[in-house]
């Protein structure tokens, strides 16, 4: 049964098409009311009461579920209508656009997995003592405050909350689970007359807590790199106030347990980190702004725990190895499809994509729709909780799925780097026309100029259905994009799509490479001295370069959009070298007869020539030459003769 859309004009100030709305059949649209939430609730009520409804109103959510909570009634669904569509200069066109809003509102969203956070209410106050025992006494009615002095201040003769004085050595964890060890560590000795005093110094004190409240000045440093993603880390500058009583405000609810979503998955066997102590790829390591993902031995691993969710470490993944959970790449490739899809079946031409956080980007595009000009008819928003892991796998699928162009808009915390280079990748492989940009406005008019003043595109005239990993949609993405290609894509310093190229008069076949690549991408012919490689599979992380022993190999990033790259071919090739008494072939012979020609008659081992015969030997033959051989090395001394029955017996002195 189609749901039934709930409409409203928001006072008459947008134009509402109920016609183009529907058109895809999933919904019913109501009459289009002007005042859902005042004068017409009565309209609401009985929606919610009949159930199976969409309210086409987010400003207003809280009131619509304060209403279905005293009807008793499940909570209806809300799609935002007006600020990303009927807000706008060509609201009169922007029917289209709001079918497919409509339809990405109803997709189902998959179920992310989530950890339990237990905050026992443990707090950690740093910072100027005036300051810090402020703070220290709004917090003791509600939390375990444990206040960190500067050296040389005396502590208070209040015992509502405990008093150290140290520096802070070290500190690692997030909310819930925070170790800090102290240098030059004194306790309070709370006996005597007069004022408490500090008892003796002692290094490495070490202590947990839940949540860390620190108050030092900004010039002194965070604890933690990027601190405004470590949860439970609380930092304000102590000369506003404001920021101080809001930190406090944020400690005092951080007590209970918290769900955390487990942004990330790691699959070990697919990871290119490194191989028998050779270090290959570290991009994940090098992009992690929160320091979450560490190295161990041929894999890395992440704590979920310090994990901020920026999707960094998952679009710059070369192997997949990483992947985000929130939301996954394939339900992110069945939205943007999705849109593109009703958008096209509404009567809607060329859309274009808008992707923004559902912070900053959300209230940018609020702000434009309500005092500016909102967004063109054209432009269908797509909000993430975070944009910096809309990698160039997304980018591509967008423009291969129908949408003519994708604009991406930052953030302030948005991570800039990784970003970056996706964007440099996915343009090198969208072809000269690709229509593709990072967009930072000052203003939310600035973003209104940009999206209205920017050139028409086209968009391929033969969409795709995006299946598979990142690296395959990829792929199939740059094909539909660049149907007349011939030669590869040549791609920036750092892609993980490549070749490599061998130097034939360097390279000794001894595969080396092949046994450390983590792809297979390089392989080995197990009857013919051969080196084959794949380029579909190369991560280009570099492994192979590094363990090469004589420098043959040089990376080539690049993508041979041919049937050529999905098969193996032959990067370097000898003849093997025959067995001079079996004619079995064994080795390389290039490398046979430079053994040969460095050792034979060189060597006192093969200063004879029956001695260097066996260098042109296989492995049987030779342990058979070395056994009939005068020197026979496997030699021994003549076996003990047996002894018999009778021979034992003939020695006893009773028979």
């Amino acid at each position: 049964m189609p749901e039934s859309l709930i409409l409203c004009d928001c006072l008459g100030s947008q134009t509402l098409d109920p016609d183009a709305i529907s058109a895809s059949g999933s919904v019913v649209c109501s009459k289009v009311h002007s005042h859902l939430c005042g004068g017409e609730a009565a309209a609401a009520v009985a929606a919610m009461t009949a159930g199976n409804c969409v309210i086409a109103c987010q400003q207003e959510r809280e009131r619509f579920e304060e209403m279905a909570e005293d009807l008793q009634v499940p909570a209806p669904d809300f799609v935002d209508l007006r600020d990303r569509a009927g807000w706008s200069d060509e609201s009169a066109s922007a029917g289209p656009k709001m079918a497919a809003l409509l339809a990405d509102a109803l997709g189902e969203e998959p179920v992310v997995k989530t950890i339990d956070l237990v905050s026992e209410g443990l707090c950690l106050i740093l910072g100027p003592s005036e300051i810090a025992l402020e703070a220290a006494s709004r917090l003791a009615p509600v939390l375990g405050v444990t206040v960190v002095l500067e050296p040389g201040v005396e502590p208070p003769l209040s015992r509502d909350f405990d008093v150290i004085a140290g520096r802070v050595s070290t500190a690692e964890g997030a909310l819930g689970r925070f170790s800090v060890r102290f240098d030059g560590l004194r306790l309070v000795e709370p006996g005597g007359r007069g004022g408490f005093a500090f008892g003796p110094v002692r290094d490495g004190g070490r202590t947990e807590c839940d949540v860390i409240l620190d108050l030092r000045p900004v010039a002194t440093g965070a604890l933690f790199p990027a601190p405004e993603k470590r949860e439970g880390y609380l930092r304000a500058d102590p000369g506003r106030p404001s920021a101080v009583a809001d930190a406090v405000l944020q400690a005092s609810q951080l007590i209970g347990t918290f769900e955390k979503p487990l942004y990330v998955a790691l699959e070990p066997l697919l990871c290119a980190h490194s191989r028998a102590g050779q270090e290959g790829c570290r991009k994940c390591l090098d992009v992690c702004p929160t320091g979450a993902i560490l190295s161990a031995g041929d894999t890395v691993e992440i704590d979920p725990m310090i994990c901020a969710g920026c999707g960094s470490c998952a679009a710059l993944c070369p192997s997949g190895a990483i992947a985000f959970e929130d939301p996954t790449a394939t339900f992110l490739f069945t939205r943007i499809r999705r849109l593109a899809e009703h958008y096209t079946e509404a009567g809607g031409e060329r859309p274009r994509l808008l992707v923004h956080d559902r912070a900053f980007g959300a209230e940018m595009v609020a702000l434009a729709a309500r005092f500016g000009r909102g967004l063109p008819a054209d432009v269908i928003p797509l909000d993430l909780d975070r944009v910096s892991g809309f990698g160039h796998a997304e980018m591509l699928a967008a423009l291969a799925c129908g949408f003519a162009a994708v604009d991406v808009l930052m953030a302030p915390t948005t991570e800039r780097d990784a970003l970056g280079r996706e964007h440099a990748l996915a343009l090198s492989l969208g072809g000269p026309g690709a229509a593709l940009r990072l967009l930072e406005p000052a203003d939310p008019d600035a973003l209104c100029q940009m999206l209205y003043a920017a050139d028409k595109a086209d968009a391929v005239s033969a969409p795709i259905l995006p299946m598979g990993s990142r690296r395959q949609v990829a792929r199939l993405a740059a094909s539909a994009l660049n149907p007349d290609s011939v030669e590869p894509l040549p791609l920036p310093v750092g892609a993980p799509y490549g070749s490599v190229t061998v130097d034939d008069d360097a390279c000794t076949l001894c595969l080396s490479c092949a046994s450390l690549c983590p792809a297979g991408a390089l392989g080995d012919n197990p009857d013919r001295p051969q080196l084959r490689f794949q380029e579909d599979a190369c991560l280009q992380c570099g492994l192979c370069v590094t363990i090469c022993p004589e420098n043959a190999i040089v990376l080539e990033p690049r993508m041979d959009l041919s049937d050529a790259a999905l098969h193996q071919r032959v990067l370097r090739e000898e003849e093997p070298f025959e067995c001079i008494d079996c004619g079995a072939p064994f080795g390389v012979r290039s490398t046979i007869e430079r053994i040969v020609e460095k050792l034979e008659g060189k060597h006192a081992m093969f200063a004879t020539s029956d001695a260097a015969r066996m260098i042109r030997m296989c492995d049987d033959c030779r342990v058979q030459a070395q056994f009939r051989s005068p020197t026979n090395p496997f030699a021994g001394k003549e076996p003990p003769q047996v002894r018999t029955s009778d021979d034992y017996l003939s020695k006893r002195k009773d028979h």
